[in-house]
This record gives structure tokens, C-alpha cells and sequence, in this order.
């Protein structure tokens, strides 16, 4: 005796489900696109405070009455004594000159420009030196020396970055909120077409957590296709940029790219970002198709207790 296979109750595909599969690639490509930029803004803020927190500057205008070279070496000397401090570094003619060389051109003379110049001293972030003090000392040994601790532009450049990533978090919820409301709507206007069987099947006496099963099947299968297209092409797209970018160094369009955007490389935990958007979807979509369809079956069955209600759809 041969059984034959049991097949769907709903149809594999259809105009409503290859529909609503399209909406949910839509959604997902945006909620993961939004998410990585997130991502990638957050590491490049981070990155660029890292490198502005561990270096501090030291100043010395030229005077007449100044050796400069022996003011460098002694501003880097003193600098070095304080605990925390891990070397020292003077910028020499030619580094200066390439500093200025985007204002001023290229074949500068600084011994016929009162240009400053520069001591780089590279700090220990986990234990950053006395800046008041080391100040103070500077003043007093080498009065036209200055101490910048580039802390303004760190507390700008956190500012920036807490508000772009906020600014940021903002349209991802958005996204989210419509990518929601979306794949609630669309669902149930896929389920509205599969009303009868709905019917059919609670008529016959189906359990109503087996017809919800069947259902939530079903669409879990089209949101996972859905939103592993929608997430498989924001990590496409920040892949290919990725690596357009490593093979255009050092070209006008990388640069200003990069000067702009930072690098466009999300990491594992953004990917990681990415793949649980994904597994988000496909829950509230199938959650969304589970609730719908028992409250489809709880109405069927308040219609079929209310006769009033079977005449009057009936006379309708």
C-alpha cells in the first residue's frame, strides 16, 4: 500500500506572497544599509579620537633672542620627564614645509617666514600625563612655547560622534518602524487572499494552532528568502565598497571618500548586524502571520456563534 505525499495547504507561491517578498527585501536592504552606516560611522569617530588622544602638540614661535633647535630639544626633554609621556618627536624643516605646503605652495624657506615649529610627543592614553604641569614648566623654561592637548577638538569630535550615531540610531528605528508596519500590512493583505482556506480548513475541524502552524510556515519561508536577499545586498554593497576602496588608494576619488565617510568597512560585528536584522524580519514576519491569522479564526468563529451577524453577511 503506497501513501501518497501530503502537499501544502497553500500554494508555494503566489501573487500576495511573491509580493509581500519583494516589501520585505526592500525593508531588510534598508534597516541593514542604515545599521552599517551606524557601524562604520562609529568606527571611524572612534578611530579618529584614538589618534588625535594619544599625541600632543608643542608650540614654539620664533623669537631672535631664541636658539630654536636647542629649544626643540629642551621642549622635547621636558616633556619626556613626566610620567606618562612615551617619546618625542621634532618636526624637521622639510615636515613642517609639507604641512604648509597645501596653504602656502610648494619650495618654502622657513628661515624667512616666522613659521613655529613643532615637538610631537606620543602619550600613554590609560595614563596621560599632568598637562597642567607639564604647561607650566614648559612656560617657565621656554616662554614662547605653547602646550596643546588637542582636548577641544577631542571633546568636539566625541560631541559629533555621539550625535551622529544618535542621529543615526534615529532613522534606524524609523527604518525599522515602517519596515514594521510594512510587513504587518503586507501580510495580512497575503493572508486576506488565503481567507477561504482559512475557512475551509476550521470548517472541517482543524485546530486553529494547526492552521496558525501551516501559515507561519509558509511565510516564515518568504520572509527568509526576503530578508536574506534584502541583507545579502547591503552586505554586497558595503563589501564591493570596501574593496573598490583598498584598490583606488591614493586617487582624488578614494580620498575624498574616505576624508568624507571614513572607510567603508563595517567589521564582523557589523555583519553580525546585518545577519541579526535578518532573523529579526523573518520573526516579525511570521509572528505577524501567526496573530493574524487566529484572530481570522476567532472572528469566523464569533460570525458563525452570531447568527444576526451570518444573516446579515448573507443579505450583504
Amino acid at each position: 500500500m503506497q501513501v501518497r505525499p501530503t502537499g501544502p495547504i497553500l500554494p508555494p507561491s503566489n501573487i500576495q506572497g511573491n509580493a509581500l517578498m519583494v516589501v520585505i527585501a526592500i525593508m531588510a536592504f534598508l534597516a541593514c544599509l542604515t545599521l552599517g552606516g551606524v557601524s562604520m560611522v562609529r568606527a571611524t569617530a572612534s578611530s579618529w579620537q584614538s589618534q588625535i588622544s594619544r599625541e600632543v602638540t608643542i608650540q614654539i614661535k620664533p623669537d631672535e633672542k631664541l636658539d630654536m633647535e636647542k629649544s626643540l630639544a629642551r621642549a622635547r626633554d621636558i616633556a619626556l620627564t613626566f610620567v606618562g609621556t612615551k617619546e618625542g618627536r621634532i618636526l624637521d624643516d622639510e615636515a613642517t614645509a609639507r604641512l604648509l605646503e597645501p596653504w602656502l605652495g610648494a619650495g618654502l624657506k622657513l628661515d624667512e617666514l616666522p613659521v613655529p615649529r613643532l615637538v610631537v610627543i606620543t602619550i600613554d592614553e590609560s595614563n596621560p600625563p599632568d598637562f597642567t604641569a607639564m604647561r607650566a614648566m614648559l612656560q617657565d623654561e621656554i616662554p614662547q612655547a605653547s602646550l596643546d592637548d588637542h582636548r577641544t577638538w577631542v571633546d568636539r569630535l566625541v560631541s559629533m560622534a555621539d550625535t551622529t550615531v544618535l542621529i543615526g540610531m534615529g532613522v534606524l528605528g524609523l527604518v525599522f518602524t515602517a519596515m514594521v508596519l510594512t510587513v504587518v500590512f503586507a501580510t495580512r493583505g497575503a493572508l486576506s487572499g488565503n481567507r477561504h482556506i482559512v475557512e475551509v480548513l476550521h470548517f472541517v475541524g482543524a485546530e486553529g494552532r494547526f492552521v496558525a502552524s501551516e501559515f507561519q510556515k509558509h511565510f516564515l519561508k518568504i520572509s527568509l528568502k526576503g530578508s536574506a536577499a534584502g541583507g545579502l545586498a547591503a552586505a554586497s554593497v558595503f563589501a564591493g565598497l570596501s574593496l573598490w576602496q583598498r584598490h583606488a588608494v591614493a586617487t582624488p576619488e578614494s580620498d575624498q571618500a574616505t576624508a568624507l565617510f571614513g572607510q567603508f568597512t563595517i567589521g564582523f560585528s557589523g555583519y553580525m548586524g546585518v545577519f541579526a536584522t535578518m532573523i529579526v524580519i523573518a520573526l516579525i514576519t511570521t509572528l505577524t502571520a501567526r496573530f493574524t491569522v487566529m484572530r481570522t479564526i476567532a472572528e469566523i468563529d464569533s460570525i458563525r456563534s452570531d447568527p444576526a451577524r451570518i444573516d446579515g453577511l448573507a443579505n450583504g
